[in-house]
Order: structure tokens, then sequence, then C-alpha cells
């Protein structure tokens, strides 16, 4: 019946099927096909319900079917079931087909696949509601709908907790309501009508009217709704209730006026503002005072005028912009020039200013000059500098002066006792030569009178190498360069007798070019130990040998004997004045010889010790500091 038809039919790009009076499939062409996913031989006497969601859903499809009897045409829109079990949304067309004698022969349907167009529909229909249902929940912002003329068509929860009216009393009346009668008088709301269909959109802050007849400060934008066909179908009114902020504002505005006030009567601070960049944006009077510009002369310069050069072609003030930027403050203290071009010490605060947004718009800057403490600073420095040289050298005297008294109190009691030791014998002996002289007995005047000489000799002795001692504290000391050879020998030809007469070895190991010292007491420094180590001996050969080395930036030298040596508990008292560890028949002497060496070493910077063992001799070893550099590349 239907093959008159078929050639025409799969050219269409449209599903088209052919329905038996049943619904069973009778035809189906290539897009069909394409379509469902089925052959034509698998849709062939299938019934139409089997692209039904609902599985072989004949009660529908029959529905349909006797809809298009009816009606002569039937249009539907549904879900269809592929092959693959997969949906498409589908416009059905049924309309039945009559034979000549308008019997019913079967039916056409014909298939459209809308699946792209009704999800997209189902996207804006979502998409809407839930810009509905958010408008209405919102509570900060008043959100309605206007008409062409003004009247009021939706209206949200957040208008009618800002106004005051409930969707019931509001909507339908004209949005003027809410205008004061000054606005109404100069026909504000129509004006707003007017800018927002000439230009889209009217924005503006200013008063309106709650039902209570109170007062608020509104944000109202107003903005013009069109359709596809660019036609005006109505405004959107968005109304934010901004009197509290109005209110700090004011309140912010007043107490900015009354801190710009303070700060510009500010005489001991320099306090200004710059911009984001850096650039001056006020200036008061205390910044004028130390920096000697005026407002009008330093207002929208870049406040890196106040910098030294060095500072500038390092960057320093993007810097400290940047620091404050990321920190909140920046804080240093350093020079800064005024205008004239003087110097002066800074204390400096930079601090960075953010909107409540959190956007930045500048930065505080706070100067106080230190200039006048810095000297202060200074004068107090120098002054504990001065009083700390004049604590050290107080310390230092206070030491030497310790010393004296100990080398004096020593003295005194040596002295009682050496000194007057010779003056007893002296006086000894007189008396015995005047007793001798007074009974005519003249028998051993001459050894009572020898004995008086020798014990007058020890006494002038005892009082030269006194004025001695005493003497090498005074002064200065005449130092020069000396070559260590000359300095040896001289002094070994000054004990030379003594060597000959003791048949003793000396041996000489130097490492040292010159030394730098006073000669004539470093010769008798080492002719003072040559002579203890001749002295302090029962060899029947003395051994001596004298060292001199660079030891840790100093030089040091070594007298070493094969003498008697020196009991551990006997060596801390070598070096006292009239100290004298032997008797004076076994070893004579006058006992100052090693407190004279050892003030002669202290006089040169140095160190004198000794080191023995009882028996196997003693080293005395002494230092001399390096003090002269000519004599350091000399050697």
């Amino acid at each position: 019946m239907f093959t008159d038809y078929q050639q025409l039919l799969k050219g269409i790009g449209e599903a088209v099927l052919m329905l038996d009076t049943n619904g069973y499939i009778q035809y189906s062409n290539p897009a069909a096909t394409t379509l469902t996913g089925y052959s034509a031989d698998e849709l062939l006497n299938r019934p139409l319900a089997a692209l039904y969601p609902i599985l072989n859903d004949l009660t529908k499809a029959e529905y349909e079917l006797s809809q298009a009897s009816k009606r002569g045409t039937y249009v539907t829109e549904g879900w269809k079931t592929k092959k693959d079990e997969s949906k498409f949304w589908a416009s059905m067309t049924l309309s039945p087909l009559y034979d000549n004698n308008q019997m019913l022969v079967g039916y056409s349907c014909l298939l459209r696949d809308t699946t792209e167009q009704k999800n997209a529909e189902l996207d804006v229909r979502y998409s809407e509601e839930k810009y509905r249902l958010m408008v209405e929940s919102v509570r900060d912002y008043a959100i309605f709908m206007l008409d062409t003329e003004g009247y009021i068509k939706t209206w949200n929860e957040g208008a009618a907790r800002i106004k005051g009216y409930t969707a019931s009393e509001i909507i339908g009346k004209h949005f003027s309501t809410f205008y004061t009668a000054e606005d109404l008088e100069s026909k504000k709301p129509e004006m707003e009508l007017r800018v927002a269909l000439a230009t889209g959109k009217y924005e503006e802050e200013g008063w309106r009217v709650r039902k209570d007849g109170s007062l608020f400060w509104a944000n109202v934008v107003i903005t013009a709704l069109f359709n596809e066909h660019n036609k005006l179908i109505g405004f959107s009114k968005v109304t934010r209730d901004l009197t509290d902020r109005k209110e700090k504002d004011e309140r912010l505005r007043q107490s900015e006026e009354r801190f710009r006030s303070l700060v510009e009567q500010v005489t001991d601070y320099g306090i200004f503002m710059l911009d984001e960049k850096g650039r001056i944006v006020s200036w008061n009077e205390g910044a004028r005072r130390i920096n000697g510009y005026t407002a009008q002369e330093v207002i929208g310069k870049y406040f890196s005028i106040f910098y030294p050069e060095e500072d500038i072609l390092i960057g320093k003030p993007a810097h400290e912009l940047k620091v404050a930027r990321r920190e909140g403050k920046y804080e240093e203290e350093g020079w800064r020039i005024r205008k004239d071009g003087s110097l002066f010490w800074a204390n400096i605060v930079i601090t960075a200013v953010y909107t409540d947004e959190n956007i930045l718009i500048g930065f505080s800057k706070v100067v106080r000059d230190l200039t006048e403490r810095k000297e202060s600073e200074k004068a107090l420095r120098e002054s504990y500098d001065r009083f700390r040289m004049l604590a050290e050298e107080l310390k230092v005297t206070n030491f030497e002066l310790s010393y004296a008294n100990e080398e004096l109190e020593q003295f005194t009691s040596i002295v009682s006792h050496d000194l007057q030791e010779p003056i007893r014998t002296i006086k000894s002996f007189l008396q015995l030569i005047d007793m001798k002289l007074d009974a005519k007995q003249h028998e051993g005047l001459k050894t009572y009178i020898s004995k008086s000489i020798n014990a007058a000799t020890r006494m002038r002795e005892l009082i030269q190498n006194l004025l001695h001692y005493s003497q090498l504290s005074k002064g200065e000391i005449a130092k020069e360069n000396i070559e260590v050879n000359a300095l040896i020998e001289e002094a070994l030809q000054n004990v030379k007798s003594a060597i000959d007469a003791s048949k003793a070895q000396v041996v000489i190991e130097n490492e040292v070019g010159v030394v730098y010292g006073d000669r004539v007491q470093l010769v008798q420094l080492l002719q003072n130990l040559i002579t203890n180590a001749l002295k302090f001996t029962e060899a029947e050969q003395p051994q001596i040998k004298v060292t001199c080395k660079y030891e840790k930036g100093s030089v040091r030298f070594a007298v070493t004997d094969n003498g008697i040596g020196i009991s551990k508990s006997d060596i801390p008292k070598v070096f006292d004045i009239f100290r004298r560890l032997h008797t004076k028949k076994d070893y004579p002497g006058t006992g100052i010889g090693l407190a004279i060496c050892k003030k002669i070493v202290e006089r040169h910077g140095g160190h004198i010790w000794p080191e023995s063992e009882p028996g196997k001799g003693t080293t005395f070893y002494f230092t001399i500091n390096k003090e002269n550099r000519e004599a350091q590349s000399i050697a």
C-alpha cells in the first residue's frame, strides 16, 4: 500500500514511520534507522510502543493514535528510546491515513529529535528558577521588577525587610511610592526610568521612604529589560540600604576632619600622606618645619627628594614602600635632606593605608628629627669613651701602684735585714778595734779592719744595686733595632773573665736577626742570667747555652746551664728582691740580680720564667714583644 511513496520518503531528513491501524510499523525511512538505531527489518511489524520509555507502553500509544484519529493530527513531545536504550527527546506528529472510501488504513508518524533544544530549554528554566529562588531569598537587597510604566510586578524578601511592605501590599503600585515629596515634585522617578531606557541603566545614592515614613539612605540601580526583539518589557530595580554606612561615613568624615586639623597643627613631627606611587598628597606644619618645604612646593612630588644620593641610587625609597606594603609598616633611622641641602638624622615610620575592601590607597609617613638627640648621644658616647680610657689608665696606674706597694713592702722587709747586716758587722769590728786600742793590744787589728772594709764594700754594692733597680722604673727606655748576635757577644764579653776562670763552655744558637729594645738593659739582662749560670754550679766545667728564636709573635731567649738547679717550692721566690736561696758563703751575691732581670723584661713587654730540676740545671726563658715593623722585616 505504501510502495508508491517509498522513493519520496527516502530523501526526507526526518524519521518517518508508516503504521497499520493497530500501531505496528509497516515502513521506516533511512532517517528513522539513523535516529532509533534499529534497522528497517528490525522495525518492521514492531509496535510504535517499542520506542516508548516504558517498554511496550501500548496504553499510551493507543491513546495517542486515537487522538490522531479524532483530531486529524496529533502532536506531542516526550522521551523516546533507541535500540541501545539511550533516550532522546522527540517531537512526534501522528496523522491518520484513509483510502478512497475514507476507511482508516493506518497512520503516518513523523519523529524529530529535539534533545539539544530541550536540554537548552531545561537549562534556561533551571537557571531562571535558581535565579528566582535566589532573588526571593536575598535579604540584604531589595530586588523587584517593574513593568514599562514603573508599576511593581515582583517583590522579594529583601524588599519587604528594607521597605516594610509585604508583597500583597505593594505589587501593582507605582515605584514612586518610595520617593520623598521633593523627589516626587521634581518628577525624579520618571526621570530615572527615562535615563535607564536611554542608557540601559540608572544608578545613584539618595534618600528613600519606608512604609512607616522613615527615611533611609539607598543605593539604587534601575536596569531596562528588553526581549529578543529588542522591545522594552520592563525594568529591574535593586535597592540597598546604606544608612549605616552613610552614618559611618559621616562620623568618619568628621573624625578625619578633626584628625586633619590636629595633624596640621603638630610641629614636632612631620606627618604627611603619599599616594600608592609614593607621591606626596598632604603636608603638615611639622613636615614644613623639619624638611623646610611649604605644602605648595612639595605636594605632588615623589618623596625621594628627602633622601641622600646613595639611597636613591640603590632604590631605597621604592624598597621602603615595598616593605610597608608587604608587612604593613616600615621603620628605620637614617640621614635625610632638608630643602637647604643640610642633613638631619630622622626616625621614619611608613604605614600602608588600605580601604575596607583591602585595596591599597597610599601610605602615611611620620618623620621625627633626632639630630639633637644623636648629637647628645655622640657627646655622651665620647664622654663615656674618655671616661673608659681614663678608667683603664687608672686601672693600670692602680695596678702599678699596687705592684710598687708590694715591692716597697718587700723591699722594706728585706732592707731591714740585709742593709743592717753589714752595718752591724762594721760596728762590731770597730768596737773591737776600739777595745784593742784601749788595751793597747794591736794583734788582730788588721783582720778587723779588713772585715770592716769588706762589710762596707758589700754595703756599697747593695746600695748601688738598689739605686739601679729603682731607676729601672723611671723615665722612657731608649729602644732601637739591635742585632741579636752583637747583643749576646757584648754580654759574654762583659763576663769573659768569669767564663775563663771557670773554664765554662758557652754555646749560642740564634735564629733571629734583630730585636727592638734598650741595648744597655738587654745586655745587662743577658749578663745577669749568664753570671747566675756561672755562679750556681758545682760542675768542673760549666755548660751554658744561649738560644734565641721566634715564637707566637714574640722573640724568645733562653739561657740554660748544668748547675745545681732550683727546687719546685723555690721557683716562685727567685725574682723576689734580696731573696737568697743559698748562703753568702756558698754562693755570694746581693739577691737583686734576678729582680733586675724581671724588671727589664717587663719594661720590654715580655715575660720571664725559669724551668729547673734540682741537680740537673736551670733554664731561664724570657720573651720580648716585636714592637717594631722595621725590626721584623730586617729579621
